[in-house]
């Protein structure tokens, strides 16, 4: 048992079972007050289970947990938050259409004999603000205005003002620029000197080095190794006792050669460029586009599936003119899209494993009007041996599944298309280093196969790893292209850097336009 008698919180013989699943098994690990614990593993070793334990979302199936030497054991979140325990999710989970007071004081707002006293709620939510760095940020803007970064200082604004003693975070800089993630690190250190626990979740382990005191590795639901210390921990000790094996090179590059123009896109222009984009890819290529938060490669990425109408520009397939007005017509010219949000908009979350697989391609394979089972069945079993999705049934609901899984889910259900051009939108986003190393195996195959691939990330090794050449964006516009023989760290990103920072504009927009 890895606890000692001065820790704050203990999680003591926790075990849950799901439906053909067992997410944890006897975790036993205990954190001190005033610290920083990463708590690292694989997409679907349970670290999401263990939090939901703690945020009294789920309820352990055995075992229980210890707060300061008190035995507790939660049936609801709120008498977890009555405990002092705070969850800040990687889907944040606020309402865009109310104010930030609003957010922060939501269930317990002030009021006057009658209504709510807003004079005492804009007071308290500019100190809670002015305590996460928002001081300049009115009260009433409504949180949809607000960047992602903004919008996770209110996230734990509002956990402060319930006095929350234990905060975890989960994939917090998964949407954060450089400087957003600078402004959370330090947030983190002054709650940590305060004295709280916090929990810090990430699969960028460069993040787990700089912020983290210790960390707590999970595989297949078990606790596997707790270091007290970073110090002597090695981002290869990490990796080997998340995985259980060593892995060298992830990327795993796999050239290839190349075909004639799949795509080509000239004087693209709608919301969220600032210019028209032109450039095209050939068949079998891995185009990597690069850009910090807000650089419009997602917007590109929408524009192209028909998600969003363009304001103008051509798009060619195989040298042909092709109409694009929805994403019906970019499925029907060979064009797929795996977008960023794939919980949102990717899969179907109270659909199966096969439901979600066979929703596009089944239109070419019903029989007098009927589903006809025997393909849905058998396409479905061959993506799951095809893709490696690890799932208990092909009946599994997919929001059980890890993010890895989800993701290979997107990929199986355009297998079944007719696919020229692949879109990938953050393909590893939230995806643990194992399940990484296996998407690009995919995304390499295809490309073998002679599709083009387009490949969206915010992650610079990545980029630099998987692709035949760069395309750069910065505020909207298309700003260079780097071969992948020149390319480099430091070339790259100065490409992508504004020569003003955006962020500060945007902050300083937000605040003129909400006082």
């Amino acid at each position: 048992m890895s606890t000692t008698p001065s820790d704050y919180l203990e999680f003591i013989d926790i075990s849950k079972q799901f439906p053909g699943v067992l997410a944890l098994s006897d975790i036993s690990f205990g954190v001190p007050a005033g610290s920083v614990r990463a708590l690292v593993g694989e997409n679907g070793a349970g670290k999401s289970t263990l939090l939901k334990i703690l945020s009294g979302a789920h309820a352990p199936t055995t075992g229980h947990m210890r707060i300061d030497g008190r035995d507790v054991l939660f049936e609801n979140t709120s008498q977890a938050i009555d405990a002092g325990i705070a969850v800040i999710y990687q889907e944040l989970q606020l309402v865009p259409e109310l104010s930030i007071a609003e957010n922060i004081y939501l269930g317990h707002l002030p009021a006057g004999a009658v209504f709510i006293d807003h004079k005492q709620l804009w007071d308290m939510t500019r100190e809670s603000m002015g305590r996460v760095g928002l001081g300049d940020v009115s009260p009433g803007t409504k949180v949809g205005r607000l960047s992602i970064g903004q919008r996770q200082m209110v996230e734990i604004a509002k956990a402060l003002t319930r006095n929350a003693k234990i905060i975890a975070f989960d994939e917090p800089t998964s949407s954060l620029s450089s400087r957003e993630t600078e402004v959370l690190f330090g947030i983190i250190r002054k709650l940590r000197e305060e004295g709280r626990v916090i929990f810090y979740v990430s699969h960028r382990l460069e993040e787990i080095f700089e912020i983290c005191d210790s960390v707590t590795v999970f595989r297949d639901g078990k606790h596997i190794r707790t270091s007290r210390s970073m110090e002597g921990v090695t981002r290869d000790d990490i990796v080997k006792d998340m995985v259980g094996r060593e892995i060298v090179d992830i990327y795993r590059y796999q050239p290839r050669p190349l075909g004639d123009v799949a795509l080509r896109v000239e004087g693209v222009i709608g919301p969220g460029l600032a210019a028209p984009v032109s450039f095209e890819v050939r068949k079998g290529e891995i185009v990597g586009c690069f850009g910090l938060v807000g650089a419009g490669r997602t917007e590109l990425m929408r524009l192209l599936f028909g998600v969003v109408p363009r304001d103008g520009g051509t798009v060619e397939m195989m040298g042909e003119a092709v109409s694009i007005q929805d994403p019906t017509d970019a499925i029907r010219q060979g064009i797929m899209l795996c977008p960023e949000d794939r919980k949102k908009e990717g899969i179907i979350p109270g659909l199966s494993v096969q439901e979600n697989t066979n929703i596009s391609a089944r239109r070419h394979h019903k029989r007098l009007g009927f589903l006809d089972s025997h393909w849905e069945y058998s396409n479905v079993m061959e993506r799951i041996r095809e893709l490696g999705i690890k799932t208990p049934s092909q009946r599994q609901l997919v929001k059980n599944l890890s993010g890895g899984n989800q993701q290979k889910v997107i990929l199986a259900r355009w297998l079944a298309e007719k696919i020229r051009v692949l879109l990938l939108d953050e393909p590893t986003r939230g995806i643990d280093v194992g399940a990484k190393s296996e998407i690009y195996d995919i995304i390499y195959r295809l490309a073998a196969e002679g599709i083009g691939i387009v490949a969206v990330s915010s992650e610079l090794p990545e980029v630099l790893g998987i692709s035949d050449r760069i395309l750069v964006f910065c505020e909207g516009e298309l700003v260079g292209e780097v071969l992948r023989a020149d390319a480099t760290p430091e070339k790259v990103l100065s490409m992508a850097l504004p020569r003003e920072p955006k962020h500060a504009r945007a902050s300083e927009a937000v605040t003129k336009g909400s006082a």
